[in-house]
């Protein structure tokens, strides 16, 4: 029972970084979760459902605001890629790729922040594919599909209520993916449903935080907060590879 309620708080703490930010709820969730499950299959299983749910609460509140023709490509492109990358490599764990990762994060955060007018991501189908193959293979090796496809939409959505349409239903339907492979894998067990199931109250609470501090971001602001948080994940990561 107390693995449960650790189980709840970090999923308030995850659900509310993903409403404020769009992105995150891995990162934050999974520094601790496989602590507390009985193995690191199911603790990414556990995560993917969990942010599975609160990505489909946030894509539902904003599904006005989605652009079909902007995510299918990256979004197809995940898909494939993140597909084989499960497959082939779940059961790999590459500290020193995951320390890479965390300096690579750093650095790419703190260069949008500083540099952000001097960089241009379009939104031509090969800048989707782009973004979609890496968000595939960070989803693969790391879990963490989220960097990739964050940079991408913040800087081709013209709004922070766009950004956050796009990225909820990207990783909703992504999650959903990478849940049916997990479960093929033997990652999906009755006590990860059990979880998921108390869980929930957590997902309702964050989300229902994370959205009264959203509409309180200044528009301008808005992409600083997500370079920080970037910079942010990959000091977690550095800190914990």
């Amino acid at each position: 029972m107390e693995n449960i309620v650790y189980i709840i708080l970090l999923t308030t703490g995850a659900s509310f970084v993903q409403r404020t930010t769009g992105f995150g709820f891995g990162i934050f969730i999974m520094t601790s979760l496989p602590l507390l499950m009985p193995s690191y299959g199911e603790a990414t299983a556990l995560s993917g459902l969990l942010a599975l749910t609160t990505s489909a609460t946030i894509a539902l509140k904003m599904r006005k605001f989605i652009s079909w023709e902007r995510l299918l490509p990256i979004l197809i492109t995940f898909i494939i890629v993140s597909a084989a990358a499960i497959c082939l490599l779940a059961r790999i764990h590459d500290n020193t790729l995951r320390k890479v990762l965390g300096v690579v994060l750093i650095l790419t955060g703190i260069w949008f922040a500083f540099f952000k007018e001097k960089i241009r991501i379009g939104t031509g189908i090969g800048w989707q594919t782009g973004a979609g193959f890496f968000s595939g293979i960070m989803g693969g090796f790391f879990g963490m599909q989220g960097p990739p496809a964050v940079l991408y939409f913040i800087s081709s959505e013209p709004s922070k209520e766009e950004y956050m349409a796009m990225t909820q239903t990207y990783f909703l339907i992504g999650n959903a993916m990478m849940t049916v492979v997990r479960g093929a894998n033997g990652f999906v067990t009755p006590y990860v449903g059990k979880c998921w199931m108390f869980g929930l109250a957590g997902v309702a609470a964050g989300t229902l935080l994370g959205s009264w501090a959203f509409k309180r971001i200044p528009g301008k602001v808005f992409p600083y907060i997500v370079y920080s948080y970037i910079c942010i994940s990959g000091v977690i990561i550095l800190f914990t590879a």
